[in-house]
Order: structure tokens, then C-alpha cells, then sequence
């Protein structure tokens, strides 16, 4: 029953119930979406790969010219929040509505 795992007449079985979940004019907005993530996942992996690649003697995309603008031995000033909800605050205001 379970020897080759995925068999031919599952994959219909599935098919047909997304077909009748979705409609049959959902599934090619879906398909366009889809296919519009993969695009943007790919170009930003490519991105990071690129950022992550030495820069050898030239700068590749700006991002040299932009950190020797700034020191290395002076760190980043630090974010501050500005409105902040305490798991106390939450709790407090849980137990009062």
C-alpha cells in the first residue's frame, strides 16, 4: 500500500481538490503570485550572495563608499523605543476589560 509513496492517481486526487476549493479562476492569480515570490526570493538571494562576496579592490554596488563614511571605531548610536508595552501593562489592561 505504502511501497512507492506518491503514486500517479494521488496526485490527481489532489489536483482535483484544489480545483474545487479554489475555482479554476483563482488558480492562475495564485500561479502569477506564485511566480512573482520565486522572482523577488531569487533576486534577493542573488543579492546577498553578491553583499556576501569580498569586494576585491573595487567596490561593487556602493556599499564600501557608504561604511567609509563612517569611523569603524565608533559604534552605530543605539535606537530608542518609544512606546513599549510591558507583559505587565498587557496583563493589567487584560484583567480591567
Amino acid at each position: 500500500m505504502l511501497r512507492n509513496g506518491l503514486e500517479p492517481w494521488h496526485v490527481l486526487v489532489v489536483l482535483a481538490v484544489v480545483i474545487l476549493l479554489f475555482g479554476s479562476k483563482k488558480l492562475p492569480e495564485m500561479a502569477r503570485g506564485l511566480g512573482k515570490s520565486m522572482r523577488i526570493l531569487k533576486a534577493e538571494t542573488k543579492a546577498l550572495r553578491e553583499d556576501d562576496a569580498p569586494a576585491e579592490g573595487s567596490t561593487q554596488n556602493g556599499t564600501a563608499a557608504s561604511t567609509a563614511s563612517q569611523p569603524a571605531d565608533q559604534p552605530r548610536p543605539a535606537v530608542t523605543p518609544t512606546n513599549v508595552t510591558t507583559a505587565a501593562e498587557t496583563n493589567k489592561s487584560a484583567t480591567t476589560a
